[in-house]
């Protein structure tokens, strides 16, 4: 017995026959750690050359429990379950490659020619004759997964789905739907080449009309309000290429999730919640950001992870394109929305655990290190700087036509659009009594200084013409600028002589549609407590002496010119010491939501406070051309970005506008209508499936509790097997890493000031839809690892199976809310939709 063992260890040790337990052992381990215990096979990280001796012994007895014990290679071993985690080298974390083949625990499984490992045919390994034996390969972490079938067949057919699910019924409802009313008129604006505003950075849009213009669509949709039939308008194209992106989610999410935890059923799981939710259905099927966001910011993940999976070969041509394609749609995520940097963010934190782990391999050259830092620092930020800056310059050279956004933007940026009434214009270049002018406020988005008929309503101030800051080119912005002590001079009268206003001289300001000064008094402001309210005060300009302003330009000495555009003038009201400004807040419904204009007594030299003229109207004086007065790139995308960024913190909810809280996102409290709101309507409702998004929320909490268990098992120094701290390895390096995602795409919205919607939630829903794969698989593993082998695998197997099949039958309850419902509401006995109303504040 003692011989044979040391024989075995030759090339020839399957040539003698075997008998007993033995023969047990030596088919069904292939180069193991056996921990034996009812139900437990665990691979080893040993190869056949790096067994110890083998223990001489009489009696050919089955080995207590805890005896470690290592055999020779079985080339039939196959796994209970796909992907069964087992040990690998020890000090290393090494997972496989997806694809590769791989052999698998040992003797815990039914082989495909027999029932029982026991009854096991041994194969023995054929060489040609007087080639030296080679040592067995070491084991791989996981089961045999076949590339083509194991991993692409898989991911071919939830592709398919994917696709399918989206462009089915994409033309319907043939009218506007919610945003589309937005992001199609501005894809038409690209088409027209007409400049417009909008709070979010220009990428997204780009597409959409780009999209609209290669499909056929002409740009002359009004996109005026939801409902508006599309009739003869080719609106397909765009909705197309939304729905493309969007479902290229799908796909991603498989990857990923089968990148991070090497399981098919994992993948699969996290394929199937995005596949079979509503609401990403929904999001994905008009004409929106969202999905175009959400492509590249699972396109950055995606990357990601595969430039970390190449760890192993930095600098290889695999290794640069992941990181340079994680770069790239790291641009593309931003240039869509500002959120985008909730992933810059997940990938920063990554790269800085990478750089933090290169730099305690004392393997490493400080001259190594520093080429990893520099390939991060071009990859991963000069790069998407670079993408990133280029999008506007694209923008800008587009959008080069004088278009409704105008008004948001600086007189100087307004001068290099095409139409603008500053574009190649000359106008006089000193301001001068008698002069029509209009003066706009120097804050971003500021608006023209502007008084209509209206009045302040009851109770707030005095009831005198309202006086607020318009952002959009309008009659009502034109003044017309006085002395202080003369009523009736018409200083535009040839017989008149030309007087310039100078730094320091005492003005009236005249409204030329309503003939009413501007006036001030220490009335309280509207909106901004301790500011002085502003009015339109008297008749056919006779007033009193509130209306009387001291005219001064910052820099400037008194008794200089004042010139147009390029001064910034202050008005000091002469019998308060207040300063006229715009407090940029919102008046209610009865100000027309317009900006409030205000009087502070508090001297700041705030841009707030700060006016400049921009148009000039006086016949007497000679004009200049403007032309010397445009911006450079720097400047308007400097520019660009800031009134961006204010335009975004404003958003104010529109009238009967649904919006909602974060807390409410998680558990599917409240959805959005796209179409439709009574029963003879084409209704369309954005909500998640509720099985789905519930399921989220539960294995959120559920992975918390794992992954605190596996902590504090492994700081406690519990002795786990190989196989529990594989699977522990998953939960908290791969299952961690989603968590961050959905952590930094949720939580920030609690400090967000602006009003918030509910498909803002759905970045985050993909980081806990591809948790909820890993978690569940992972658990259903520790489970199937606690029982004999034939149990595990029904346990694994069917548990992975009922989830699908309850993801699919509740997707097919709620599908109607994607696809459109026509007839009774839900709350009806006869609506198809009776019974699925589960929370009151679900409106469909």
């Amino acid at each position: 017995m003692g011989g044979r063992a040391g024989q075995s260890r030759g090339a020839g040790w399957g040539r003698r026959e075997v008998t007993g337990p033995r023969r047990f052992l030596s088919r069904c381990a292939g180069s193991v750690l056996w921990h034996f215990r009812p139900g437990s096979c665990l691979t080893s990280p040993a190869a056949a050359a790096l067994r110890p001796p083998a223990r001489r012994t009489t009696t050919p007895t089955m080995p207590c429990e805890g005896t470690r014990l290592r055999f020779p290679p079985c080339p039939t071993a196959r796994t209970p379950f796909p992907l069964v985690p087992c040990a690998g080298m020890p000090g290393r974390r090494h997972l496989p490659r997806v694809g590769a083949r791989m052999t698998l625990a040992a003797g815990c499984c039914q082989a495909e020619s027999g029932p029982r490992c026991g009854g096991l045919r041994q194969r023995r390994p054929r060489r040609p004759a007087g080639e030296p034996s080679r040592p067995s390969p070491l084991p791989r972490a996981w089961a045999p997964l076949e590339a083509p079938v194991g991993v692409w067949a898989p991911l071919a057919f939830v592709t398919l789905l994917s696709f399918a699910s989206r462009f089915y019924r994409l033309s319907e409802p043939p009218h506007v739907c919610w945003d589309e009313t937005h992001f199609g008129k501005m894809g038409s604006y690209y088409i027209n080449r007409t400049f417009f505003f909008d709070v979010h950075p220009p990428l997204g849009k780009m597409l959409i009309g780009l999209a609209g213009y290669l499909s056929g669509y002409n740009g002359t949709f009004p996109f005026q309000k939801p409902g508006d039939r599309y009739e003869h308008h080719n609106y397909i194209g765009m909705r197309g290429f939304c729905a493309f992106l969007g479902s290229c989610l799908v796909p991603f999410a498989y990857l990923t999730v089968l990148e991070m935890s090497k399981s098919l059923y994992a993948a699969l799981l996290a394929a199937s919640i995005l596949i079979f939710d509503t609401g990403c259905i929904t999001l994905s099927q008009y004409i929106l950001l969202d999905p175009i966001l959400m492509f590249f910011l699972m396109g950055a993940v995606l990357s990601m992870v595969k430039c970390n999976s190449c760890a192993d070969r930095p600098f290889s041509a695999s290794w640069w394109f992941w990181l340079s394609l994680t770069g790239i749609n790291l641009a593309g995520a931003i240039g869509v929305k500002f959120v985008g940097l909730f992933v810059v963010l997940l990938v920063g934190l990554n790269t800085v655990y990478d750089l933090w782990e290169l730099l305690g391999d004392l393997s490493l050259s400080l001259v190594t290190l520093g080429k990893h830092l520099l390939a991060r620092v071009f990859c991963l930020i000069l790069l998407p700087l670079a993408l990133y800056t280029a999008q506007f310059a694209v923008h800008f050279a587009v959008l080069n036509k004088s278009g409704p956004g105008d008004g948001f933007f600086s007189s100087a940026f307004q001068s290099r659009l095409i139409g603008n009434n500053l574009h190649n214009v000359s106008v006089p270049e000193h301001l001068a009594y008698g002069s029509v002018i209009t003066m706009k406020n120097l804050r971003m988005a500021g608006g023209y200084l502007h008084s209509h008929w209206h009045l302040y309503p009851e109770g707030v101030g005095a009831r005198q013409q309202q006086v607020t800051a318009y952002l959009h080119k309008d009659l009502n912005n034109l003044w017309v600028i006085k002395k202080h002590d003369s009523n009736t001079a018409d200083h535009l009268d040839p017989s008149y002589s030309v007087e310039f206003v100078r730094h320091g001289d005492v003005i009236r300001l005249e409204h030329k549609e309503t003939s009413r000064n501007l006036h001030s008094h220490q009335h309280e402001a509207p909106m901004t407590r301790k500011h002085f309210q502003v009015t339109g005060y008297g008749i056919n300009g006779t007033g009193d002496a509130n209306d009387f302003w001291r005219i001064e330009v910052v820099g400037r000495k008194a008794g200089k010119r004042i010139k147009v555009l390029r001064s910034q003038i202050r008005l000091t009201h002469l019998a308060t010491g207040c300063i006229l400004g715009s407090s940029g807040k919102t008046l209610p419904k009865w100000g027309w939501e317009q900006v409030e204009v205000t009087c502070t007594p508090y001297v700041k030299e705030t841009p707030n406070a700060l006016w400049n003229v921009e148009d000039h109207i006086n016949p007497k004086l000679p004009n200049i051309s403007l032309d010397v007065l445009k911006p450079s790139f720097p400047e308007i995308l400097l520019e660009s970005h800031m009134v961006m960024i204010r335009g975004n913190s404003g958003l104010k909810p529109k009238e009967n506008e649904v919006t909602s809280k974060p807390w409410h996102w998680p558990i599917n409290y409240q959805g959005l209508r796209f179409s439709g709101v009574n029963e003879t309507d084409y209704r369309v409702y954005l909500l998640g499936n509720p099985v789905v998004w519930w399921l989220n929320l539960v294995t959120i909490g559920l992975y918390l509790l794992m992954a605190t268990c596996a902590i504090v098992a492994m700081k406690r120094g519990v002795q786990l097997t190989a196989e529990f701290k594989e699977l522990s390895e998953v939960l908290l390096h791969s299952g961690g890493k989603i968590m961050l995602g959905w952590l930094l795409h949720y939580l920030p919205f609690f400090m967000m000031g602006r009003v918030l919607y509910f498909h803002h939630y759905f970045p985050a829903m993909l980081f806990s839809s591809m948790l909820t794969g890993i978690t569940w698989d992972t658990l259903l593993k520790f489970c199937a690892g606690r029982l004999s082998c034939s149990m595990g695998r029904r346990v694994y197997t069917y548990g992975t199976l009922a989830l699908m099949l309850l993801i699919v039958y509740s997707f097919y309850l709620f599908h109607p809310l994607s696809y459109g419902m026509v007839g009774p509401m839900a709350s009806d006995p006869n609506s198809p939709m009776a019974g699925l109303r589960w929370l009151e504040s679900w409106e469909f």
